[in-house]
């Protein structure tokens, strides 16, 4: 689910940029993608990927 949130992040982010749409500083195109970076990291570390299984 984080993966998906970051590739959305991204295409924001592109699309920001690519229509050179001026924007505040919050939500510039490379706010997103650091925000994106950072939801991609934690998906590639493993957090949130679903319950964690029993061990016996």
């Amino acid at each position: 689910m984080l993966g998906i949130g970051a590739a959305v992040l991204f295409v924001i982010a592109f699309l920001i940029n690519a229509a050179d749409i001026t924007t505040n500083d919050v939500f510039s195109s490379v706010n997103l993608m650091l925000l994106g970076l950072a939801l991609l990291a934690l998906h590639v570390a493993g957090v949130g990927a679903g319950r964690p299984s029993r061990r016996r």
